[in-house]
């Protein structure tokens, strides 16, 4: 079993600001393209194939959390492993190509582990 990859999410109405503080207006990690609006929609700063933190703003329908996001080579193994150690993940949910596994942590740190995933390898 391996990470391959963090991927930090937040929804926050300090969005901008954090945005600002780590991009060019801060510590100048690199951003991906969102393409241009006049409002703040949100940023992304990858650090590695499977690694970056996205930034999005409060709004409808999307409220204040953080996620960490976990990605390894096998979410399924993972998930056994965390029943075996009397943690209690739910899914799987298979979307966007990954198969995803959701966990509640300490303090209510809400946190998924997943991997790439094929559907057609289930059949």
């Amino acid at each position: 079993m391996k990470v391959l990859g963090i991927r930090y999410c937040t929804v926050s109405k300090e969005a901008e600001a954090i945005a600002a503080f780590l991009g060019s207006d801060g510590l100048g990690l690199p951003e991906r393209d969102m393409g241009t609006s006049e409002t703040f929609q949100g940023a992304v700063f990858p650090a590695a194939d499977s690694s970056w933190v996205e930034i999005w703003p409060e709004m409808d329908g999307f409220l204040a959390m953080t996620m960490l996001q976990v990605v390894v080579d096998d979410a399924d193994a993972f998930a056994e492993r965390a029943r075996s150690n009397g943690l209690t993940p739910k899914g799987p949910m298979d979307a966007h190509g990954e198969r995803i596994y959701m966990l509640e942590g300490p303090g209510g740190l809400q946190m998924s582990f997943q991997s790439k995933h094929d559907a057609d390898t289930d059949a």
